[in-house]
């Protein structure tokens, strides 16, 4: 590298600014900044000649040492005294540089340190893009593929380590899970290290790679996982902006072991100065660089190189005038000021100059924010022989719209991933040591339509059968992919049963097993340390009890009536039948009689209408109203008797029965779960002693203990309910209380396993199918198990509001019936009346001689009804006589 470079003749009138370029010139990355500078210094000038500043460059070689680095900068700011210093190359370096720069009050302009963990003093700019604006369109990607699992390689330095949380973040939001992470140290004693981290992520799951390293170290990561046939069909890798941005200068090899890699860069408008400018730059390129192969084009970081130098020269402008030195340090801030003896007097406002500085770049739009270059759209690109290919994009705006629901435009183009495939990796492996998966499976004796496991003693092999058995079957047989898998029976080593349901997911976390199946109950803690799947059999805890009869109800028959209802009923009953004997009993001889017969006719009338078999004709006009009133009210009054007294026979009511479990806790009643259940569990915190619970295995352990009273109710989950009553005692047991939430059964598999998704997503399709209910049918015959309900049970008898409307009409109408023949009686009878009441008799004798009087037949209506006789007998008679005379 050149002492020092500048452009045009440097006359008297031109104010110089005095810039320092710390770069490593062994680096790509370094031949290339530096010839961006020297261009962009020669082609600011030729355009801009008549501007009175121009721009001195003092370039250093820091190498790749951050001491070399510190030394050049002080050099620079103590001996030549510059005014800027463009650089250094690595984040490491910027970290240092930047303080001294910040010290002096000298701008530190880096357009290659990406890293977001850099410390941004205020006279620091990063001219490059952060490395943190790229993190959300790598996420993009792997939420448009559905990845929920990946793995971030990177290197152990202030560069790796410094996108780390942003990339975390970015995945939490799309529900990815970083499920390792490899450090890779930056400067490797052997490749051994690397040999063993690939070796590591190829037994495991995952297969998403996100790599953030330096150029350096990806090849010889890529050269090695190609070796270990990990580029092969099933892998994806993703690598970060600085791999994509050196990729063409990549040795052939690299790009060989690359291919099907995704990566990220930012999006560079094309443009006709663009495209002269890399003519130009080819040119400049082979004229320093001596030998070196000259890149294809002019990258990112080269770009940014050239749009640098073009904004500190626009800077310089604004400034102008240049003093002749840097003013003394009175005193010492911090601990790089002991390095500084002078503080630059055109620091502020050449910093200022740059913080106003916006324009139309090579790479695009240049606008420092903050001190950092503001963001641009992404490309993602795929390696596809030794050709970066366009696939996609992403642009921050995307961010603010659910993130990817553009998705559908953000790949137009087909990719092509590791092995030359074309089908879309699934992200992960199900075995990757090629075994089949080991999945546990309870061998619990007692509810063997659910798992069974019997042992073939000539093959010392399990045979594992039941309803749950199937359906993992009919699961995992519906999913878009083969799986492997052989089931292994959960039990000690001398063959017994182990110990419960807690053991068999503890199995699936430390490894042993990597599923488990059965009837395996969703809980809070079982979460703690493994996932679920989509329930496939409904939650729910019952209490079960031994029924008895209650036949004991000798009153049962008055029960359908409410007191107060028989009361008003009998009331209306004998006003009806004095009402029918008043209306009558003056017009109609059927009612006279002696006054014992007048009162059997007050209770029989009324009562004989009920069964339609009153014989007595009814003559009077009201009394026919009355009695027809009468009978409907019955009608409606029967049906309603018969059809509670037939529900109250229908339904059985039971005694005994302590549907609430208070009851049971204060009796000191001893209950029953299934062993190794968490209903036991459950049963403690719903107030039961240990000493209380009982544990059984099979149905007929249950039954056993309910019919000899070992246990008052039995505690188990809504399907072995059913199972128990439709298969062992339906008639003399019964679901008693609520059923109290709790969540289904589920498989059981590895914290944050990929398979967890899909195997629910294919539950989902089998119960949309009815796959999982005629599975049901097959292995578990339901006999539809009563339910005691004491709601349903308890009978309310009826109210006399429910009659009240029917029998204010009936009572109404037939106390205006009565109230019509008292009027029309003592108007008729007005002379008698009058007569009785204008004499000098007493009250008693008053009241005496008008109702024997009212208890008179009244002669006319006899009268007619004595015609009617006469005349029917008549009739009779010359009817005989005819019929004789003809013969």
């Amino acid at each position: 590298m050149a002492t020092s470079t500048s452009s045009g003749n440097s006359s008297m009138r031109n104010t110089t600014f005095q810039v320092g370029v710390i770069l490593d010139a062994n680096t790509a990355n370094g031949r290339i900044g530096n010839t961006s500078l020297l261009l962009a210094l020669s082609d600011f000038y030729s355009i801009n000649s008549s501007y009175a500043t121009r721009i001195v460059l003092h370039p250093r070689d820091s190498g790749p040492q951050v001491t070399v680095a510190a030394a050049s900068a002080l050099n620079l700011l103590k001996d030549v005294q510059v005014d800027a210093i463009i650089g250094p190359q690595s984040s490491t370096h910027a970290n240092f540089v930047s303080g001294l720069g910040n010290a002096a009050h000298v701008p530190v302009i880096s357009f290659t340190a990406t890293s977001p963990s850099l410390s941004q003093p205020p006279y620091f700019f990063q001219a490059a893009i952060n490395d943190a604006a790229q993190v959300d369109a790598i996420a993009a990607i792997v939420k448009y593929f559905h990845w929920n699992q990946i793995i971030f390689v990177y290197e152990d330095s202030d560069y790796g380590n410094g996108i780390i949380p942003y990339l975390s973040n970015a995945f939490q939001q799309v529900n990815a899970r970083v499920s390792y992470r490899s450090v890779i140290p930056l400067i490797l004693e052997n490749n051994s290290i690397i040999d063993q981290e690939l070796d590591k992520m190829k037994n495991m799951q995952t297969r998403v790679f996100v790599v953030h390293t330096t150029t350096l170290l990806a090849s010889q990561i890529f050269l090695k996982a190609k070796e270990a046939g990990m580029m092969s069909e099933g892998y994806v890798w993703i690598v970060t902006t600085s791999i994509m941005n050196l990729f063409y200068s990549l040795n052939s090899s690299v790009q060989e072991s690359m291919q099907g890699v995704l990566g990220v860069k930012p999006l560079v408008p094309s443009s006709p100065t663009l495209n002269s400018t890399t003519i130009r730059w080819k040119k400049k390129f082979a004229e320093i660089n001596p030998g070196t192969p000259v890149p294809r084009e002019i990258n990112l970081y080269g770009l940014w190189a050239y749009d640098t130098l073009s904004a500190l020269a626009q800077a310089a402008e604004k400034v102008g005038f240049r003093e002749p030195s840097y003013l003394q340090n009175t005193s010492a801030i911090n601990y790089t000021d002991i390095f500084i003896t002078g503080t630059s007097q055109r620091g502020q406002n050449l910093r200022g100059a740059m913080l106003e500085t916006d324009f139309k770049g090579l790479s695009g739009n240049f606008t420092l924010v903050n001190g950092k270059l503001e963001p641009s759209p992404f490309q993602i690109m795929n390696v596809n022989g030794k050709e970066l290919r366009e696939v996609g994009s992403w642009t921050p705006l995307l961010q603010s719209s659910s993130r990817m629901n553009a998705n559908t435009a953000i790949f137009p183009k087909n990719i092509t991933w590791p092995g030359e495939s074309t089908n879309v990796p699934k992200g992960w492996e199900v075995s990757p040591s090629g075994k089949k998966l080991r999945v546990g499976v309870p061998a619990k004796a007692g509810f063997d339509e659910f798992v069974k496991v019997e042992m073939d003693p000539q093959t010392n092999s399990s045979n594992v059968s039941g309803l749950y058995i199937d359906l993992f079957n009919y699961v995992m047989a519906a999913l878009p992919y083969v799986v492997q898998y052989e089931y292994v029976p959960f039990e000690t080593s001398d063959g017994t049963s182990a110990v419960n349901y807690d053991s068999l997911a503890n199995q699936v976390f430390i490894g042993n097993f990597d599923a488990a199946v059965g009837d395996i109950t969703i809980t809070a803690a079982r979460s703690e340390y493994v996932d679920f799947t989509l329930p496939i059999a409904l939650g729910g805890i019952t209490i079960t009890q031994k029924i008895e009869f209650d036949d004991k109800s000798k009153d049962l028959f008055t029960k359908p009536l409410n007191k107060n209802l028989w009361l008003t009923a009998i009331a209306l009953f004998i006003f009806t039948g004095l009402a029918l004997w008043i209306l009558e009993h003056r017009l109609n001889p059927d009612f006279r009689g002696p006054p014992s017969e007048h009162l059997g006719l007050i209770f029989y009338i009324p009562f004989m209408s009920l069964v339609h078999a009153n014989r007595e004709k009814i003559v009077s006009n009201s009394a026919r109203l009355v009695l027809v009133v009468w009978v409907f009210v019955v009608l409606v009054l029967s049906a309603t008797y018969t059809a509670n007294l037939s529900a109250r026979f229908t339904h059985i009511e039971l005694k005994n029965a302590d549907t609430d479990v208070s009851k049971l806790t204060r009796g000191g009643y001893s209950v029953g779960c299934r062993r190794g259940s968490f209903v036991c569990t459950f049963m403690k915190g719903l107030g039961f002693n240990d000493s209380k619970i009982q544990t059984y295995t099979s149905p007929k352990d249950f039954d056993s203990a309910l019919n000899n009273g070992s246990i008052k109710a039995m505690f188990s989950r809504t399907p072995y309910t059913d199972l128990f009553l439709s298969k062992q005692c339906n008639r003399t047991c019964m679901k008693v209380g609520p059923t109290y939430p709790s969540e289904g059964f589920a498989f059981v598999f590895p914290k944050g396993s990929p398979l967890v998704a899909d195997v629910s997503r294919a539950i989902i399709k089998l119960t949309e199918r009815h796959n999982i209910s005629g599975t049901y049918k097959k292995w578990i015959t339901t006999l539809a198990p009563k339910k005691y309900d004491p709601s349903d049970y308890k009978w309310r008898s009826v109210k006399l509001k429910s009659f009240r409307v029917l029998f204010g009409i009936t009572a109404g109408i037939t106390g205006t019936c009565l109230l019509v023949f008292l009027v029309s009686y003592f108007y008729e009878n007005r002379d008698f009346v009058r007569r009785v009441s204008s004499s000098s008799a007493t009250t008693w004798s008053k009241l005496r001689s008008i109702s024997k009087h009212f208890d008179q037949r009244d002669p006319r209506s006899f009268r007619d009804h004595g015609r009617e006789i006469s005349a029917s007998r008549n009739q009779n008679v010359h009817h005989h006589i005819c019929t004789s005379s003809r013969e």
